[in-house]
């Protein structure tokens, strides 16, 4: 059964990945009011609570809710096209597999969010002093965009031959 899944076996990390950010989505909002802010390091990390309609750093948030059903298309096509590359592996591939398992359970933990509360919810804010503030994010963000590096990062580790190099 092992080998007939393949590298869909990594579909556990996208599990895990999806039930961590809905269980720290969930504590935050029942916890902090809209835009509540708690200093963890002052000056530079906090905790608040925000509401994203638009896709990254707020793209096309501040449009009537057509974004939304758009967003969700996006989320599902890019889901699909990443669970077939999964099962398309091979077995050597882990670097790759773990990649792509960390942006599928990035994007299907937003996905759920868009989906259900028509929104997403984010929670990390990161800033320096009170003069730059990067846009508050969330688990699934933080999970895409590592699987993203690894991705990018398995680009450069390829070979001449166009082979991928894995650990």
């Amino acid at each position: 059964m092992s080998a007939r899944l393949g590298k869909l076996t990594w579909l556990w990390l996208s599990i895990l990945v999806i039930a961590l950010d809905q269980a720290t989505k969930h504590y935050f909002e029942a916890n902090f009011s809209l835009y509540q802010k708690l200093d963890v390091i002052p000056g530079y990390f906090a905790w608040t609570l925000a509401y994203n309609t638009g896709a990254a750093f707020s793209f096309l948030a501040d449009h009537s809710g057509w974004q939304r059903w758009l967003f969700a298309a996006i989320a599902l096509g890019v889901s699909a096209v990443l669970v077939v590359w999964m099962k398309r592996l091979k077995p050597e591939e882990t670097w790759l597999a773990v990649a792509l398992a960390l942006v599928l359970g990035g994007a299907l933990g937003n996905l759920y969010d868009r989906v259900v509360l028509g929104h997403v919810v984010d929670f990390i804010l990161v800033h320096w002093q009170n003069r730059w503030y990067f846009p508050a994010f969330n688990v699934a963000d933080s999970a895409i965009t590592i699987g993203a590096v690894m991705l990018a990062l398995d680009m450069f580790r390829s070979s001449k031959t166009g082979e991928t190099v894995n650990e």
